[in-house]
């Protein structure tokens, strides 16, 4: 269950700051920061805290400042056609703290963004034939009510504010928004998972050969306890079960001496085995490999011994509590805390914000950098064409914050930016700028791109003043300390 933790602070100091002109990024910010020297190195400690389904827009489009959902006197100027209807459905302001979003495969996001016109979005929902959930409250025996305001199978257009998101707001608002992180990939959780620690989504078809792996961008195989790869090793090679060979970025930490922590909240996993938008969940704890909890599933955390990295997600409290987080630490909520619809919006904001005050308020604050954000778009509307960088994506706008003692105030980073760049950072900070590469990793594999090289792709650097002195925390109300179920 949840417990509220104490209260240091109030919104009311954050709104007091206002929306003042924001700051651009530029190269001129990474410049500043390349010219702090050994700068990034203030960083101790990386967070990345990543929850469910949902794009930039339906979340910050109205953000001031951001590039946010077109306007015209305050109205939508854009629309996606509803094949139901024959009408073109506008952005709208949806207040409801339980949405249901639309199907979020590979096919769907390519249907989504429609070659760039970006008006797919309800098309894919209507395709997605998914009833509405139980437990919406736009919904009435499994149907969308029929009058009135609503879910009406078209909340894919809806958008938040600070109204419905007032933390998230605040932290955008106080620290670094990124309004140009794109999803790594054009699909759903689990490949955007494993890009997420590997940078690939594939699938192997033999053993302790990481050459045997071929792209896979939709349909990677869920991974298997390595017990019983142990007792049967022709396990490995079925259709039901999964071995990741190729190298994940805890074998370049493990070679470097770098701790980590995977840390996964007990009880349902957040998304549908398929990038359905509904489903029944499956159960989901540390000792248990899922869509969300990919690591357990690679060749290179057994061999180095370092499955007991994969921790309960109340054991990085104690941490954080105790300061001794490790150098990067990963954190995975269970389906009622993920955002994931139908889960609610102000449950997992609840849940962000007591991990977030848990850091802020233990001793390694001054040395940690909190990337904030969301795994996939979950059929939500973006009016954003993702670059194309190659044939796995990247996929489409997510949000991304950075919250730092060292993060720049009330700054929005207009980069292009993907959770690639979160591995970029990890590696320029921990491993002396050593990338998943497999022609100097030592261990080769068959990627199509070294992701963390590609041109397009930013520098979270730029998001960051290091000369500045570590500013002080900023603990919101409304946190809450998951304890357990």
């Amino acid at each position: 269950m949840l417990r509220p933790v104490a209260i240091l602070a109030t919104i009311i100091g954050v709104a007091a700051a206002g929306y003042a002109a924001f700051p651009r990024s530029g190269g001129e910010a990474v410049a500043q920061s390349s010219a702090a020297g050994e700068g990034i190195h203030k960083i101790k400690h990386v967070v990345i805290i990543m929850q469910e389904n949902r794009s930039f827009d339906t979340y910050f489009g109205t953000f001031p400042g951001a590039d946010g959902i077109p306007m015209s006197n305050g109205q939508p100027t854009t629309c996606n056609p509803d094949p139901s209807s024959g009408q073109c459905v506008k952005p709208y302001h949806d207040t409801s703290d339980v949405n249901m979003g639309g199907p979020h495969s590979h096919r769907n996001a390519m249907g989504s963004i429609d070659g760039g016109k970006m008006d797919g979005f309800l098309e894919q929902t209507r395709a997605g034939k998914q009833g509405c959930a139980p437990d919406n409250p736009d919904c009435v025996g499994g149907q969308a009510k029929k009058g009135g305001g609503g879910y009406h199978g078209t909340d894919t257009m809806g958008y938040h504010t600070a109204a419905e998101i007032p933390n998230y707001w605040a932290y955008a608002k106080n620290f670094v928004l990124q309004d140009h992180l794109f999803e790594p990939n054009t699909s759903w959780s689990l490949p955007q998972h494993l890009f997420m620690v590997s940078e690939w989504s594939a699938r192997c078809s033999r053993i302790d050969d990481p050459m045997s792996c071929v792209n896979e961008v939709q349909s990677p195989r869920r991974p298997v306890k390595f017990l019983e790869i142990a007792e049967n090793p022709s396990v490995a090679n079925t259709r039901k079960r999964a071995m990741y060979e190729w190298t994940d970025l805890t074998y370049l930490m493990h070679r470097n001496h770098v701790t980590w922590g995977y840390y996964i909240m007990e009880g349902g996993e957040p998304d549908c085995a398929d990038g359905a938008m509904n489903c029944a969940p499956k159960g989901q704890k540390s000792s248990t490999p899922g869509i969300w909890n990919v690591l357990p599933g690679f060749t290179t955390v057994k061999e180095d011994g370092e499955l007991g990295n994969i921790q309960d997600l109340r054991k990085f409290y104690a941490a954080a509590r105790a300061g001794t987080l490790p150098s990067v630490s990963w954190l995975c909520p269970a389906n009622k805390y993920s955002e994931h619809p139908p889960a609610r919006v102000s449950l997992g904001q609840a849940y962000v914000t007591g991990v977030i005050n848990s850091i802020m308020q233990g001793p390694d604050w001054d040395s940690t950098a909190i990337f904030l954000t969301w795994d996939d778009w979950g059929g939500f509307y973006d009016h954003v064409m993702p670059p194309v960088v190659d044939e796995n994506g990247y996929g489409i706008r997510v949000p991304g914050m950075v919250i730092s003692p060292y993060a720049k105030k009330g700054y929005i980073d207009h980069q292009v930016l993907s959770h690639d760049a979160y591995v970029k950072f990890i590696e320029d900070d921990f491993l002396g700028g050593q990338r998943l590469d497999p022609k100097t990793d030592g261990r080769a594999d068959t990627r199509p791109t070294v992701r963390e090289t590609v041109s397009q792709l930013g520098n979270l650097e730029g998001d960051f003043d290091f000369s500045q002195a570590p500013r002080p925390p900023m603990v919101l109300p409304n946190g809450t300390i998951w304890s357990g179920n």
